[in-house]
């Protein structure tokens, strides 16, 4: 392999290639083990896809593994899951996928690797590793993923709309992985993200918040939310922090920026702790000022109350 692998990891992939054999299925570990590994970032979660049934690989696997371990499987989806050491294995035959318009579940058809790579949000996950005896360690990569890299960019595979359109949510994956990875989301990408922003009411809010909590977890979270502000996209999904935005004034007295003052809160407590409710705390701190803006002519502007009125808004 091209980058480099703990030994217990090798052993798995060697006993992987060694199921997929007796099952004469061609198996492949996917997307984020592989972008990570060649970043040199840590990763416990491993994606296999073979040209077979997933489920079936994994339980061939987990006869070979000691000692034995939990294996999970979801029928109705195609896929199981292996946790071993501390390692989460997920097990899938190769797919292609088609969408309707208004839901972002699939319908899924046996496919091709190839038709599987094509499915993948941004070409830096669509990255695959065979474990194959004829090519064992090659990576296959379609979509220049390793330039992308190497350059630092966000791009989706295919057409951006086309790949937003049919699952919005990895327009908030686009920004979460731009700001977890420190990377700029390439042009058209980013024009798609403002283009597309309205699909994102198909998705439901438990799928939002997981994005947006693992935003709030990166080091320095203003850099998603300016993007999501940036694209609209903040707008649809948080109105209430959107209308921080802005600076009124009148009789020549202006207020500070309390959507960029908010941000700098935030990013000022990320260094001192990573309690993700402290962070928090510090993103909703003024959520209700814009309600409670008043202008006075002797004293100028107020927020009377933001504090009491944003502990009532903020449970709902």
């Amino acid at each position: 392999m091209l980058f480099n692998i703990r030994p217990y990891e090798r052993k798995i992939f060697e006993l992987i290639r060694e199921a997929g054999k007796e099952l004469n299925y061609p198996v492949f570990v996917v997307g984020g083990y592989v972008r990570d590994r060649i970043i040199g970032r840590d990763s416990n979660d491993l994606d296999i896809v073979c040209i077979g049934s997933g489920i079936k690989l994994a339980k061939h696997l987990a006869t070979k593994l000691r000692p034995i371990p939990r294996l999970a499987v979801y029928s109705r989806f195609g896929t199981a899951m292996i946790k071993h050491q501390n390692i989460e294995i997920e097990f899938v035959g190769a797919r292609k996928e088609s969408y309707r318009q208004d839901s972002r579940k699939p319908m899924v058809e046996e496919g091709s690797l190839e038709d599987d790579q094509n499915r993948r949000d941004f070409t830096i996950n669509a990255l695959a590793v065979s474990l194959n005896d004829e090519n064992y360690g090659e990576i296959i990569d379609p979509f220049g993923g390793l330039f992308h890299l190497e350059d630092k960019t966000i791009k989706t595979p295919l057409d951006p709309g086309a790949t937003f359109s049919d699952d919005p949510l990895r327009m908030l994956r686009a920004i979460r992985f731009a700001n977890q990875l420190d990377f700029q989301i390439e042009e058209q990408t980013y024009l798609a993200l403002s283009k597309f922003k309205n699909r994102l009411g198909i998705i439901s809010k438990e799928r939002i918040t997981g994005e947006l909590m693992k935003i709030m977890a990166c080091p320095k979270p203003s850099v998603g939310f300016k993007l999501l502000f940036d694209t609209g996209i903040l707008e649809i999904i948080f109105p209430e922090m959107n209308r921080l935005y802005g600076v009124e004034v009148r009789n020549g007295i202006g207020h500070k920026d309390n959507f960029y003052h908010t941000l700098q809160v935030l990013d000022n407590i990320c260094p001192h702790t990573e309690n993700i409710w402290l962070r928090w705390a510090a993103l909703l701190h003024d959520i209700a000022k814009p309600p409670t803006k008043r202008f006075n002519d002797k004293v100028g502007w107020t927020f009377h109350g933001h504090e009491a009125l944003g502990g009532i808004m903020v449970p709902k």
